[in-house]
């Protein structure tokens, strides 16, 4: 597969495309699910409620803190995440301000 050419897109079309694409994976929207249900959680709790491993849950982890959308605190051996409302609330409006910019046409094929 080829390279991507960021450099030719501007960072609006960049950040959104990073973060879309951080999100594309059903299970780091049922982590986001999980954790906004809960109101933090510890990874160990993820591997009860997915059923997946824990090594697996750790990397979607790591790529939803790679975009921010999550912070986590150590507390004793575990670390406790919770989502980040002033990132969450960011990418809430830039996603908000590109589906508002394109008017779809209602005679469109």
């Amino acid at each position: 597969m080829g390279t991507t050419k960021t450099e030719i897109f501007n960072e609006q079309q960049n950040r959104l495309a990073s973060v879309l694409k951080a999100l594309a994976h059903p299970a780091r929207i049922a982590i986001l699910q999980y954790i906004v249900k809960q109101n933090s959680c510890i990874c160990n709790d993820l591997v009860d409620e997915l059923g997946l491993a824990q090594a697996t849950i750790s990397q979607h982890l790591k790529e939803l803190k790679n975009i921010e959308i999550i912070k986590g605190n150590i507390e004793g051996t575990s670390i406790c995440y919770c989502i980040d409302s002033q990132k969450w609330n960011q990418i809430k409006f830039e996603l908000d301000l590109f589906l508002k910019e394109v008017e779809i046409p209602s005679n469109c094929c």
